[in-house]
């Protein structure tokens, strides 16, 4: 039995605009797997059980995927040989991480939630080369704060993004010495949240989520230009939109990844490319076919690149609910393509949530098994995707 999470991401609620003459629709039902609703499995199984939200490596020898796992926290690192369970916070089976950020061996961020009896707290955790400890962190809004993502460039300087339970942009900043609040636009009038955040430099970062104007989800990017957080004109196709990754290699290259919704059909793909003047929607493939006869979800969740020619971008597919596959695309300098991927538990219950690369010939990809709530991850040696094992269960 899945148990659903208390708190999830938030599913946003589609409401087209009427136009004279047009006939109402309503948007489609969301699969159980869509807009990155976490769900918890109490089975005891091995590998792991329990999801990946998010990968990051630092080098061919140094990875982390994080996530939850029933009971506790969930937390792997790869040695260059093989992923080891790490001890996490012991914050018990509520909390949960959805970001990894790291730039040494000894130096790495993850974040998330805890829920608490007046909302959710903001999560926070650092990894100094021995151990994982807490570090506090600013929880605002009226029932707290959940943080999605996170990127750092140094010891001296991370950002870590979500939103308040008050449904605003929250944006922290590392400083070196502490987590502090930043002023960032909240431009939705009905919410406005935040997924996703790459940064270059100390004085160059971008963050992706979405605005909710009365129904309707447009594509929210913000830039941080040194001094301050500024929304950016991006794409965002009428009948609503959510980024939710975001990679950069330069100041004239960068993508976000999400997805668009398409009323009576399903959700789209969705690719946005920042070519150092503005953003720019680039076609991208949808493994099933988007049909006025089936409903239909191709979902991406998160985007890495390592070079103008060579990016990845990851999610999943599903048709009329008969269940999710693996989806990967391969940005080769020229146009996204599907890269053959795998399911590893079987053909309609994975998930992609994460993806991180060094190379053009390294590159990791996790997520989950939908039904049976166990871990999955993948691996790129610069030829094929394949199934790779992660620690055994400690239990």
């Amino acid at each position: 039995m899945r148990v659903p999470k208390l708190v999830v991401r938030p599913v946003m609620l589609l409401v087209p605009v009427l136009l004279a003459g047009a006939v109402a629709e309503t948007a489609p039902a969301v699969p159980a797997s869509a807009a990155r609703t976490r769900s918890r499995d109490t089975l005891a199984s091995v590998p792991i059980p329990g999801q990946f939200n998010a990968v990051m490596a630092t080098s061919p020898g140094n990875a982390w995927a994080v996530g939850y796992s029933p009971g506790e926290t969930l937390i792997e690192r790869w040695n260059g040989t093989a992923w080891k369970f790490v001890p996490s916070l012991g914050l018990g089976a509520s909390g949960d991480l959805y970001g990894v950020a790291a730039t040494s061996a000894s130096n790495a961020w993850a974040v998330g939630y805890l829920p608490g009896q007046t909302g959710t707290g903001s999560l926070i955790a650092h990894w100094n080369g021995k151990t994982w400890k807490r570090v506090a962190s600013p929880n605002p809004g009226p029932n707290g704060s959940i943080l999605q993502g996170v990127a750092a460039t140094s010891a001296s300087n991370a950002w870590a993004v979500g939103e308040t339970g008050g449904e605003k942009t929250v944006i922290l900043r590392w400083n070196g010495t502490g987590w502090k609040r930043v002023p960032s636009p909240s431009p939705g009038p009905e919410g406005s949240f935040l997924y996703g955040v790459s940064a270059i430099s100390a004085r160059s970062a971008w963050a992706v989520g979405y605005a909710d104007n009365g129904g309707i989800s447009t594509t929210l990017v913000l830039h941080w230009n040194g001094t301050a957080w500024k929304q950016v004109p991006s794409p965002s196709p009428p009948v609503g939109s959510i980024l939710y990754g975001v990679t950069a290699t330069s100041a004239t290259n960068a993508w976000a990844v999400g997805y668009t919704a398409v009323y009576s059909e399903g959700w789209k793909t969705l690719i946005l490319h920042w070519n150092g003047t503005t953003w720019k929607h680039v076609p991208s493939p949808n493994p099933v076919t988007v049909s006025s006869s089936t409903l239909t979800w191709n979902i991406l969740q998160s985007v890495a690149a390592t070079s103008g020619p060579n990016a990845w971008a990851v999610g999943y597919s599903e048709e009329a609910l008969k269940g999710s596959k693996t989806m990967i695309l391969h940005w080769n300098g020229t146009s996204w393509k599907q890269v053959a991927s795998p399911n590893p538990f079987c053909a309609t219950c994975d998930s992609l949530y994460g993806v991180t690369a060094t190379s053009a010939s390294n590159a990791w990809a996790v997520g989950t098994l939908n039904v049976g709530g166990e871990v999955v991850i993948l691996r790129w040696n610069g030829t094929t995707w394949k199934n790779f094992p992660s620690a055994p269960s400690p239990g």
